[in-house]
């Protein structure tokens, strides 16, 4: 159903951590592609992933990151630690790689259940032939921005998901209060998929790092059931925006905007844990540092669609 894409930066990893009861009672599979050398945290969130009972892919070939040139340790992580049947294999189809390459990378991942992730491939036709009936049994992720309608098709009778990013990276303080976030949600199904996915409060865009926070941002997701149960994101951005200095200080201005907001009874969010420990971080007057902040951000939109499909 739900594949969040994440990158494997530190706060990820501790979301997928924490958020692995969720997600496997939710029936969501985390897409996982590694962009750190050190396994460590990777290895914490799977085996918290397994001990919820849940599934992940984790992706053997990363596209970004400390490991892009070989992601051989991250095939002897799954091979030594977790031959667990719920714990695929992501083989990413990228620009300029060869099907040669991509079913060479098949095969030696056949232990692991591999799934295919199509972001800049260009041979659709010719892997489709190759796989031929064995297609069938595989699942497929299109990455929206990379591959078309015409490319899917090729893919029509697998186990098919459809991945778009609905957070669109801006400076901080150029994000309007709200903005229109995805209703794949409500339509993944409409367009012949059997799965749907995003970047979360995230983004596609892979960036190293960050310079410094001229304005801190609080970004949260919310389903408009007034609005044909359409995802939108509010954006609470702090009011000081001239200086780096002193980001707790931005952070209780941006918090400020959302507790007025939460007050309102049109708001649409959902109070989920995440918002909860906001309104703790509130009271205390507490500032957690940025990429704990964007945790519970990640944490909140993960519960949010919990929320949605159960109700459903």
């Amino acid at each position: 159903m739900y594949h969040p894409y994440f990158r494997g930066k530190q706060y990820e990893l501790i979301t997928i951590r924490e958020m692995a009861p969720v997600m496997a009672t939710a029936g969501f599979q985390p897409i996982i592609e590694p962009v750190r050398e050190t396994l460590s945290g990777l290895h914490k969130a799977l085996g918290a992933v397994v001990d919820a009972l849940g599934s992940a892919v984790v992706i053997v070939n990363p596209h970004h990151g400390e490991l892009s040139e070989d992601g051989g340790p991250l095939t002897q992580l799954l091979k030594d630690e977790f031959s667990h049947p719920k714990i695929s294999a992501g083989i990413l189809l990228k620009e300029g790689m060869s099907t040669t390459e991509v079913l060479e990378c098949y095969e030696s991942h056949q232990d692991h259940t591999p799934v295919f992730i199509h972001a800049g491939f260009a041979d659709a036709k010719s892997l489709a032939q190759k796989l031929g009936k064995s297609s069938q049994e595989q699942s497929h992720v299109f990455d929206e921005a990379r591959c078309g309608k015409l490319y899917q098709k090729h893919f029509a009778d697998t186990h098919r998901v459809l991945i778009r990013d609905g957070f669109i990276r801006k400076r901080n303080a150029d994000y309007q209060i709200i903005e229109p976030f995805s209703d794949l949600h409500a339509t993944y199904e409409d367009e012949g998929m059997d799965g749907f996915g995003d970047f979360l409060i995230v983004g596609d865009d892979f960036i190293e790092g960050g310079g410094p926070a001229y304005a801190v941002a609080i970004h949260l997701t919310f389903i408009n059931a007034d609005q044909d149960d359409t995802m939108q994101v509010y954006h609470f951005i702090s009011e000081t925006r001239d200086t780096p200095l002193d980001p707790a200080g931005k952070f209780a201005e941006a918090l400020d905007k959302m507790m007025k907001k939460l007050k309102q009874p049109d708001s649409h969010v959902l109070e989920t844990e995440a918002v909860k420990e906001f309104r703790s971080l509130h009271k205390q007057g507490h500032f957690p540092g940025l990429g704990y902040i964007k945790k519970l951000s990640m944490n909140h939109h993960i519960e949010t669609l919990a929320y949605y499909f159960r109700s459903k």
